[in-house]
């Protein structure tokens, strides 16, 4: 809009009003540092604090990008505004008198200005009302409602402003409208009054209810929540959306938190206003409510605006609706939870309590520790999963892991991912630490099912002069070694004259089977083998199948595994009757994958490393990768056919 040029009066007064502090740390997190407060800089990216502010001086300044000035030239500078504009908006939220150089533009600026400051100051003068209300005799139910159910004292009434609707029709519109001169129209978009269907006139919209005011960061009221003091439905209302208030993007108490969430660099959220207010009155001042709707990204944005660590806790009822209302309120958040931008956790109370109620009982000391040992929300999630689930059934068990590869799936960070596998896989093991590496390769089969397609590496043009060796790239490096470590191990069980040439191949080469299913089986064939004393007189196929089957019974899921390596079918028969040249292919096909492995592992530290900086370790990954590849072209040599024909 066209603003009139500005008296510098007003200029001088908002200068003088407008705290840098108070105005910049609505946009940055600050920190006290001796005299100054630092922060991290708006301005440009910076994983240290390089932004400083300087209350004594009024004026900021980052070390890093040069940028300065007072709280003026911040507010202009972050929103890219005019000067004027801004000059205004902080003479608003300061209550600097607005002057102008030409008076009789003074008219056009305030009309302007006037419906979100009329509806600013019709929203305060009803929020003055309901609490002189609230000490008239009609407002005793509520005053004692708030004494003795809610256990709250007078300072605490009044810090968040508390009041009382009359039960009549139309009681605030004519103390605003008739008595006040307010336009009808003004408190209709505020959201006080609302238009008769019939007959003409308007009717209160909060009638016989206890009020609790809603405020802005600011701490300007911009709507209201009124409880029922009867059996009234609903129990809470709020005002609907207006030109001030928009509940997806609004935090009660956040005006009265901002500071605590800053200093404590952790925010609380609760459900309703009056755990809010309780945790408050506690002296927990970090607490703010959700307004009863799932949190959105602009809400979860506004209380990160005070935390550095971006640390939330979501604090509802241990019962079956808490739980509900906790997944309901995480919304959108759990998009940046799996994405690590969001420190969330989960803070359900014991006996099915909300925050008032388990402070009417217990001391802050007590919901301090409970908030200490709150569970990361990941954690949270999996209890939520084997609650009441019984492992040990094949149900629960196949419905469990469902559900935790679902979950898996969406952590995008890879390390947390692989924590949470491991941790998933014990809990999926039931104490069985025997049980854990093959729980994490189910896991993680599951989570990313399709291999990379196996493809021996390209060295680099300098080594290699770009010369590569190529590899079927229908053949991925899993199921090359699924393949031929399921042969040996077929062979092993059902061609006693081959095992100790297994064997002996294995301990030769130091190879181990990579995959946990085959590496299970493998264990429990070497403890049978331990158990008889067998080394040369082996034990028949269908004896050691037997007794193998006999071990796996309980291990049902490990079972379905391997189940088939327990039996031959026409194309099994084919191929082990070639048992020489398969058990010499298969092992050459498993120390091949290890090869590659090591190989890829040296080349990507050599191509890493600068041979400048570090000549000597460069030179030996160098030589480390040159020959594990000397041995790559060997087993190329030595195999009798093809890994397409194992396959």
């Amino acid at each position: 809009m066209q603003i009139p040029r500005l008296h510098p009066d007003t200029i001088e007064e908002v200068k003088l009003r407008a705290d840098i502090v108070d105005v910049v740390s609505e946009y940055v997190v600050l920190r006290k540092r001796g005299k100054d407060f630092v922060g991290l800089c708006p301005f440009h990216d910076e994983k240290s604090p390089s932004f400083t502010v300087s209350q004594t001086k009024q004026m900021y300044y980052c070390f890093g990008c040069q940028a300065g000035g007072n709280a003026i030239k911040f507010v202009m500078e972050l929103g890219k505004r005019s000067f004027a504009d801004v000059v205004l908006d902080l003479a608003r939220r300061y209550q600097v008198p607005v002057q102008t150089l030409e008076p009789e533009q003074r008219q056009e600026l305030q009309r302007q200005l006037s419906l979100r400051e009329q509806l600013y100051e019709v929203l305060a003068s009803s929020a003055q009302f309901y609490q002189h209300a609230l000490r008239q005799s009609q407002g005793q139910k509520a005053l004692q409602y708030l004494q003795s159910n809610r256990q709250l004292k007078e300072q605490t009434i009044q810090q968040f402003g508390l009041g009382y609707a009359p039960a009549g029709w139309e009681t605030l519109y004519r103390y605003l409208v008739e008595d006040k001169h307010y336009p009808a129209q003004i408190l209709e978009k505020a959201g006080l009054i609302k238009p008769r269907r019939e007959g003409g006139g308007y009717y209160d919209v909060f009638r016989d209810r206890l009020m609790i005011p809603i405020r802005d960061v600011q701490g300007r009221v911009i709507a209201f929540g009124g409880r029922t003091l009867t059996d009234e439905q609903p129990k809470y209302l709020n005002s609907p959306e207006t030109e001030l208030f928009s509940k997806g993007k609004t935090l009660f108490a956040l005006d009265q938190a901002k500071g605590g969430i800053s200093q404590l660099d952790q925010a609380v959220v609760v459900e309703g206003y009056f755990d809010a207010i309780a945790l408050h009155a506690a002296g927990i001042n970090n607490a703010v409510a959700s307004l009863g709707t799932a949190l959105s990204l602009e809400q979860v944005r506004l209380i990160l605006r005070y935390t550095e660590s971006k640390q939330l806790v979501l604090n509802f009822d241990a019962d079956k609706a808490g739980t509900n209302a906790a997944e309901r309120a995480i919304g959108e958040i759990a998009e940046l939870a799996y994405k690590g931008e969001v420190q969330l956790k989960i803070l359900n109370l014991p006996d099915g309590k909300d925050a008032d109620e388990y402070l009417h009982s217990h001391t802050p000391e007590d919901y301090g520790e409970l908030l200490k040992n709150a569970p990361l929300w990941l954690d949270w999630q999996i209890q939520q999963i084997i609650q009441d689930r019984d492992l040990r059934q094949a149900t629960d068990f196949q419905q469990v892991t469902q559900q935790l590869v679902k979950l898996l799936k969406n952590i995008a960070n890879s390390d947390t991912r692989n924590y949470y596998v491991s941790y998933c896989a014990e809990i999926l093991s039931l104490g069985d630490t025997r049980l854990i590496p093959l729980r994490v390769e189910n896991l993680l089969t599951q989570i990313a099912p399709v291999a990379t397609a196996y493809t021996k590496p390209v060295s680099a043009k300098k080594a290699w002069g770009g010369s590569k060796v190529s590899q079927s790239p229908l053949i991925t490096e899993r199921s090359l070694l699924e393949h031929a470590e399921a042969l040996l191990l077929r062979i092993y069980l059902h061609c006693p004259e081959q095992r100790q040439a297994i064997i002996d191949e294995l301990e030769e080469r130091d190879l181990q089977f990579s995959l946990s299913h085959h590496r299970f089986l493998w264990q429990r064939i070497l403890e049978i083998s331990s158990s008889d004393g067998e080394t040369r007189n082996f034990a028949s196929p269908p004896d050691l199948i037997s007794r193998l089957q006999d071990q796996f019974l309980e291990f049902g899921s490990e079972m379905e595994l391997i189940s088939h390596l327990f039996h031959v079918d026409e194309k099994n028969q084919k191929e082990i009757l070639r048992t020489p040249q398969v058990v010499q292919a298969a092992i050459a096909c498993m120390d091949l994958v290890m090869l590659e492995k090591r190989y890829r592992h040296f080349l990507e530290l050599w191509q890493q490393t600068d041979p400048e900086a570090e000549p000597e370790r460069y030179q030996s990954y160098y030589q480390a990768f040159y020959a594990e590849k000397i041995k790559l072209q060997q087993i190329d040599r030595q195999r009798l056919f093809s890994i397409t024909e194992l396959l």
